[in-house]
């Protein structure tokens, strides 16, 4: 059920090493994304059989100092995590000398009351606004909460002395990829007063959404990942990115040739914020710079 790997992370100005984990509990309360499929993995579990995935994760953290902590879900949805659990979990964070904590949660959720639980870690909470417009997340996503919600929850985050960590999606299903990169930098332009970091996240298909029934007819193509370099070139912040099924057919990918080494980039980028690592050329590029001319006319996309 548990989920646990080492990965890189930024820190105060270093590179850290870091443990990720996914814990499985009854997952996300909305459920209503059109993109998103983490629910269906999810199930409900006793706080005794969540306490035992917890455990596993401090088995492994050694002396690890980054804990990302993750449950498909909201963290701070006392549905998914009690707070008993969270006082178990931050206890023993403090135990293992965890520095820093970074947690995901939906802004209706996100409560003064509940962060003062983390007094004396450091707490980074991600939020998937996904676009600054309230259009495009009702219409094209169907979010449930506005920029108005986000923005209440980052000031709470922001008074109790926490960091913010925005998700932005780049390609939502109904938009064509010009729209879209448009969408994504107008979106980090007006987020980052609000977030300490904004985290790019590039359209999988992910199984049994409404994503997925128009990829299978021919109606939705995952983003280039020209479009991805475009966008990380064009942001005026801290950003960064970790390219899901990149390369593959179902993910963000070019032409296949060009796409691993894109990928490396990427997440090398994310750790060093070096923009000279974005610079590729590829025969492709020609295809994309095309495509975004056209999709924009056929509103379907014209290559796979």
């Amino acid at each position: 059920m548990l989920k646990l790997w080492r990965e890189k992370e930024r820190f105060e100005g270093r590179v850290e090493d870091c443990l990720t984990a996914i814990i499985t509990t009854r997952g996300c309360s909305w459920r209503k994304c059109y993109m998103c499929g983490y629910w269906s993995e999810s199930r409900a579990l006793s706080d005794e059989a969540l306490k035992i995935q917890i455990d596993q994760i401090f088995e492994k953290i050694g002396d690890i100092r980054i804990l990302k902590l993750f449950t498909s879900g909201s963290f701070l949805d006392e549905r998914e995590i009690s707070p008993e659990l969270r006082a178990y979990l931050l206890d023993l964070c403090r135990e293992s000398g965890v520095k820093k904590l970074i947690i995901e949660s939906r802004p209706e959720f996100i409560e003064a009351r509940k962060l003062r639980d983390f007094k004396g870690i450091q707490l980074e909470v991600g939020i998937g606004l996904e676009t600054a417009n309230d259009f495009i997340r009702e219409q094209c996503i169907n979010k449930g909460f506005s920029f108005s919600d986000f923005e209440r929850s980052a000031e709470i985050l922001r008074r109790e002395g926490f960091r913010v960590k925005c998700y932005l999606l780049l390609k939502p299903p109904f938009l064509s990829e010009k729209e879209a990169i448009k969408d994504l930098v107008e979106s980090a332009e007006k987020v980052k007063k609000y977030a300490d970091i904004i985290s790019i996240n590039l359209m999988n298909v992910q199984k049994g959404t409404l994503v997925e029934r128009l990829w299978e007819r021919g109606l939705y193509r995952p983003p280039w990942l020209w479009s991805a370099l475009e966008v990380l070139k064009s942001v005026s912040a801290e950003v960064i990115c970790d390219p899901v099924a990149g390369g593959k057919i179902r993910g963000p990918h070019n032409c296949g040739k060009c796409d691993n080494e894109i990928v490396k980039a990427i997440k090398l980028f994310s750790l060093t914020q070096d923009k000279n690592l974005l610079e590729f050329e590829c025969k492709c590029k020609k295809n994309w710079l095309k495509f975004l001319e056209l999709e924009d006319h056929a509103r379907v996309p014209l290559f796979r």
